[in-house]
């Protein structure tokens, strides 16, 4: 337990199971939109990590994103399809781990269907460029840490803690089970 909860006047716990942990995966995986994308994770050596960005959270919870077939991270992730994510939403809260399982494809529907036009940045020949492949992350584990409340009341008790001297912390965090 952090050290920190040992002083809180009220728990700051709650495990998230089916429908509410899929709403709170969605959230925070779309509203921070962008993550570190890691891979590499059983080789022993440093985690190679990117960013990406989230294309979809599908109603199964499975987080997709396009990528460069002929990129480094395709062929570490078609070696070892296991990778790990980290968001973070805002300065105060909003952070979410997520490890899980990859598969890869060159799905064109998905791809149709995850097409803008500043993708052209990266895929030169536009939706039909040969270079894109689509990355599904299959969720086996994640871990929130957010704020009850919103950033407001957050804050506010963060204030009132520091005047009186009490730990008033309106964090919550713990495991995401889908």
């Amino acid at each position: 337990m952090n050290s920190i909860n040992q002083n809180q006047p009220e728990d700051n716990f709650k495990d998230l199971n089916g429908p509410e942990a899929l709403t709170k995966l969605k959230e925070l995986a779309e509203d921070a939109k962008t993550c570190f994308f890691t891979s590499n994770i059983k080789t022993g050596l440093p985690s190679s990590a990117r960013p990406m960005t989230v294309q979809q959270v599908d109603d199964e919870g499975n987080l997709w994103f396009l990528i460069a077939n002929d990129s480094e991270t395709y062929h570490e992730l078609k070696s070892e399809p296991l990778a790990q994510l980290f968001f973070q939403g805002s300065k105060y809260s909003d952070y979410l781990n997520v490890y899980g399982l990859v598969t890869l494809s060159a799905d064109k529907e998905k791809i149709k269907e995850f097409w803008k036009p500043i993708l052209k940045t990266w895929f030169t020949e536009g939706e039909a460029d040969p270079r894109i492949a689509v990355v599904k992350l299959e969720p086996t584990e994640a871990y929130y840490w957010d704020n009850k409340h919103g950033n407001a009341v957050a804050f506010i008790k963060q204030l009132a803690g520091a005047a009186i001297g009490k730990t008033l912390d309106d964090s919550v965090e713990g495991k995401i089970t889908i």
